[in-house]
């Protein structure tokens, strides 16, 4: 484009050039930025379930075991969710979610999935409502956690679950359980006893902690908890 003496302005190919280059500058700091949102939730979630691990250990201390999971088929806001289902001696079920009502802590990670819970029953079960825990010092756990080839942990009491950013086999609040988990987060998510933990990635985003069989029970005997 051809300008005149006196004439001020861009060409149309300055401008082209211009917005280009201001689309490019954009497109480099979305993708930092999204990248550091995932960052902060991976760590905000990472703090939230060390909160959980100490939350599950002062249960036990105060109760002489560990609680039991709550349904995580419960919409939030109805009578039983996030109390431990525990209708009497036992436990109803091994796994659910964690009883954040129970816990007094937070019901989300930080994508707004509930946490997997699972424990062992020998640990959560008691004689019945009042009465003497059972546990006992010789005691093992059953949960064994891997990184999905060798065991990192075994003989766990309890294991708690971040499903991550993709939520896959996380429950909702509504009380839905989120589809399509498969490989190694399928393991978080199918009702067993063996969990997998990794360092997160786009093919595996879950977080994990767990109660080690060793400092819940030096913790009980410290309380007066065991014998």
């Amino acid at each position: 484009m051809r300008r005149f003496p006196g004439q001020h302005g861009f060409s149309l190919v300055e401008l082209a050039v211009v917005v280009a280059i201001f689309g490019l500058l954009l497109s480099i700091m979305v993708i930092p930025l999204g990248t550091q949102i995932d960052q902060q939730r991976i760590a905000e979630t990472e703090r939230q379930l060390g909160a959980v691990h100490e939350a599950l250990l002062g249960f036990a201390i105060a109760n002489g075991r560990l609680p039991c999971p709550a349904n995580g088929t419960v919409a939030t806001g109805t009578a039983g969710a996030g109390t431990e289902n525990k209708p009497g001696a036992a436990c109803a079920a091994a796994e659910g979610v964690l009883p954040w009502a129970t816990l007094g802590v937070p019901e989300l990670d930080a994508w707004g999935w509930r946490l997997t819970y699972r424990v062992t029953p020998a640990f959560a079960d008691d004689a019945g409502a009042g009465a003497q825990a059972t546990l006992l010092i010789t005691d093992s756990g059953n949960i064994v956690v891997t990184d999905g080839a060798v065991n990192i942990a075994a003989g766990v009491p309890a294991v708690v679950v971040s499903h991550g950013k993709n939520g896959l086999g996380a429950f909702r609040q509504d009380g839905t359980q989120v589809g399509g988990a498969a490989g190694n987060e399928l393991e978080n998510a199918n009702n067993t006893v063996t969990f997998v933990s990794q360092i997160p990635a786009p093919a595996f985003d879950d977080l994990l902690v767990w109660v080690s069989p060793h400092v819940l029970k030096s913790r009980l005997v410290a309380a007066n908890r065991l014998p």
